[in-house]
Order: structure tokens, then C-alpha cells, then sequence
């Protein structure tokens, strides 16, 4: 019998403590700071993150090694019939993905790389997924498919404190930047699949959220309709260093969608974090798959 295993990277939110329990493989992203490279949830922690990134460290991303893809992939593999689905950060937001896509063709099909560009708590919904199709026998090419014919049916609306990231990653002009904090204003970004994009300008956290409340609405009300009617949308929220507020919003999505159920309440990927920077706020709905009519294997 072919044993699937699954593999996914810190940008997901999943700890590496988590992954233990679910019996899944997490790579650590790795950051360059001040020169000095760490890996997420091995030798950089969340807040020592945040203090070198509020001390105004040169703080930036890189992706996984080669090798450190390739030997996780080797280990997993040298099981008699093993397979692997890989789930890693959207290929719109890193080059890791395809990397990993590219590195995949050395392996024929015992690795199936899911590009669903998802990041956080969406991407972190794909790997749940991806366990439930798993348990329920799914083969690894029959789990990217399914993963890759619902990678849109999420969306992530993100309120930032400050501009002063976006300025800083070049984002943003540093006039913009000038204009957007006189006027205190707190951008409601989005990410629909592969970009981080705008999305709506306010001048308070409380107006913030209901501008993400009231995105969400809609799209449950519109796009997502047949899927609420079906129980399969779930709400999340994520936050960079910021978890009393996220734990305040989650309570509040609780009582405004009843219907819904609202499961994570995680930081932030780190490699969105570092262009965005702390205090940041966001909330995500997202399908939790079920038994859509793609559901059905061929065999069945």
C-alpha cells in the first residue's frame, strides 16, 4: 500500500511541534538578519523576530536549500512506496515553490508539488486537507488535484498598523509613505491567490475591521454561497504580534458569522511579516473540503 506523506514549510504557521503530532514534515524558512541567517521555529523564535525587526535590523527572506528540500524528500522516500505531496508558500510570493516544482521532475511522480498559492492560515488549511484526503486513501497526484482545483476558493484581507515596511521593502514611495502616516492611515491589504494587493484605505483599526468583516460577508454571500450552504467555509485570523487584538477579533467573527466556524487564531507567516511589519491584523475564509463532486475517485 503506497504511504503518502506530506510535507509543507514554516510559512504555513505550522510549528514544528505541531507537525510532529500530525505526522508531517515542516522546513524552516530561512531569514538573513544583519548578515546572520536563522531558521523559523529552530533558531528564530517569533519574538526574537519582532525584536530585531523593531530594533530596525536589516531583516529579509531567502528560500530553502536545495539540499535541505532534497534530503527531507530522500529520508521520506527511502520507505518502500512512499509518495509525497508538497505544499509550500505561493509561488506568487516566493521562488521557493518553483524550485520545488523544478527539483520534483528528478522524482518522476513520488512528488507532487501543490503551487495552490496559499500562504498562512489558507496555506495551513491545504496541509489539513491534504491530511484528510490522505486518511481517506487519496494518492498524492489525487490530493494535488483536488487541492489545485480549490486554491481560489479562499480569501485574506490583512490591516497593517504601519506603512513604514512597505516603505522600507520598497513597496511603498517614501512620499506615500510621508502622506499615508500624517493622515494615519492603515491600508487593508489582499491576498486573492498569488499577490499581497491593496485593498481599501482607513484611518482606524476599528474601521479596519469592518472593512474585513464586511469583505468577508460578501465574499460568503457571493462567490462562496454554495459552499456555505454545504458547511464547507471556515473563517481564520492571523496577526503579526499582535495576539490580544487577534484573540478580540476572533471572538468577534465568532458572534457575527454563527454559522461559521472560526478555527485558527496564528501568527502571521514571518516572510509576510517582515514587509509588513508588527501590529498587523488579518482574517481569512477559507474552504474546508468535504465532498464536492471532484470529491469522487475514479475508482469509486
Amino acid at each position: 500500500m503506497t504511504k503518502v506523506k506530506i510535507v509543507t514549510d514554516s510559512n504555513s504557521g505550522i510549528t514544528q511541534a505541531e507537525a510532529e503530532k500530525l505526522g508531517i514534515s515542516v522546513i524552516p524558512m530561512p531569514f538573513l538578519i544583519g548578515g546572520e541567517q536563522f531558521f523559523e521555529d529552530l533558531t528564530l523564535t517569533q519574538a526574537e523576530f519582532y525584536k530585531r525587526l523593531k530594533s530596525g535590523a536589516d531583516v529579509s527572506t531567502s528560500q530553502p536549500s536545495v539540499s535541505s528540500v532534497t534530503e527531507l524528500w530522500d529520508s521520506l522516500l527511502s520507505r518502500e512506496n512512499a509518495e509525497i505531496v508538497h505544499i509550500p508558500m505561493s509561488s506568487g510570493l516566493s521562488q521557493s515553490c518553483q524550485t520545488a516544482i523544478g527539483l520534483a521532475k528528478e522524482y518522476g511522480r513520488r512528488v507532487e508539488v501543490v503551487d495552490n498559492q496559499r500562504i498562512s492560515i489558507s496555506q495551513k488549511q491545504s496541509v489539513y486537507d491534504a491530511i484528510a484526503l490522505r486518511d481517506r486513501g487519496f494518492s498524492a497526484a489525487e490530493i494535488k488535484d483536488v487541492l489545485i482545483k480549490t486554491k481560489f476558493d479562499s480569501s485574506i484581507y490583512i490591516s497593517l498598523d504601519t506603512l513604514k515596511y512597505l516603505k522600507k521593502g520598497g513597496r511603498l514611495t517614501p512620499a506615500a509613505a510621508l502622506i499615508g502616516s500624517i493622515l494615519k492611515i492603515k491600508p487593508v491589504l489582499q491576498i486573492q491567490g498569488e499577490k499581497l494587493d491593496a485593498y481599501k484605505k482607513v484611518n482606524t483599526l476599528r474601521k479596519a475591521k469592518e472593512v474585513i468583516i464586511g469583505a468577508i460577508r460578501y465574499d460568503l454571500e457571493t462567490r462562496f454561497a454554495d459552499l456555505c450552504k454545504n458547511g464547507e467555509m471556515s473563517i481564520g485570523v492571523a496577526h503579526t504580534d499582535n495576539e490580544e487584538e487577534a484573540l478580540r477579533f476572533h471572538k468577534e467573527l465568532s458572534e457575527i458569522f454563527p454559522g461559521i466556524p472560526v478555527t485558527f487564531c496564528d501568527p502571521l507567516s514571518l516572510s509576510v511579516s517582515c514587509h509588513i511589519g508588527p501590529g498587523a491584523l488579518a482574517a481569512a475564509c477559507m474552504r474546508v473540503i468535504k465532498n464536492g463532486p471532484f470529491m469522487e475517485r475514479e475508482e469509486e
